[in-house]
């Protein structure tokens, strides 16, 4: 089958895109990954979980830009991007990753403390106001 020279560079960087995508999840999970235990089949299925997630995402990606088209130079071309995304940018955007989920968990915090001072407070409220009943 004879590929046109744009249809050969699109899937060029198709490919190099899915290996920076790979990349990206895989920074997520590392972040993920790290806030759970150690237990050794837990981390197994969440392993086996993310790479099934990881091809799927992969290959419906592939499948919108290229079709498909998997030959030898594709999966060179995916593990190319996954090469370049961890050696160029996976070590600024981690620390980005890490700051926003601190900052998402002082808010989720900030948010539970004040959701639980109001519940605490009515609940003093209605206690107070049947111990005038009795």
């Amino acid at each position: 089958m004879i590929i046109s020279i744009s249809d050969q560079l699109r899937i060029i960087l198709c490919s190099i895109m899915a290996g920076i995508i790979t990349g990206v999840l895989f920074d997520f999970y590392r972040l993920i990954r790290g806030l759970t235990g150690l237990n050794k089949i837990i981390v197994f299925i969440e392993d086996t979980l993310f790479w099934l997630f990881t091809a799927i995402v992969v290959f419906i990606f592939l499948m919108y830009t290229n079709y498909a088209y998997l030959r030898m130079y594709v999966y060179i071309l995916l593990i190319v991007g996954i090469y370049l995304y961890l050696k160029i940018f996976s070590p600024v955007l981690i620390s980005f990753y890490r700051k926003l989920f601190k900052i998402i968990g002082r808010v989720f915090r900030v948010i539970l403390n004040v959701l639980i001072y109001f519940f605490q407070y009515a609940d003093y409220i209605v206690k107070k106001k049947n111990k005038k009943k009795l």
